[in-house]
């Protein structure tokens, strides 16, 4: 079941959803609820920390590269978005 945030672009009313899948709508201002957001802060601290860049085209190139090396060690990528909570719902 996604997660998604009150962000505007989290909305539609023209969306259609097939019958297996709901979306669930996170309270306001709740990171800790939604995975991804852990993601986000390894890579910023372990990726973007005390950097500085050129360019906003350095920035994308950087963010892609560390994304990569990031998809490389899944066991890391695991261990922030695999809640058990997660994936228990998911096997159910």
């Amino acid at each position: 079941m996604p997660a998604l945030d009150g962000t505007g672009w989290h909305r539609s009313h023209t969306l259609k959803l097939p019958h297996n899948l709901r979306l669930l709508m996170l309270p306001p201002y709740s990171p800790e609820l939604n995975p991804i957001e852990n993601l986000w802060e390894e890579l910023r601290e372990k990726s973007f920390y005390n950097r500085v860049f050129d360019s906003t085209d350095a920035i994308e190139n950087h963010l892609e590269a560390a994304m990569r090396d990031m998809e490389k060690d899944r066991e890391c990528a695991r261990s922030i978005v695999a809640w058990p909570r997660i994936i228990n719902s998911l096997m159910k």
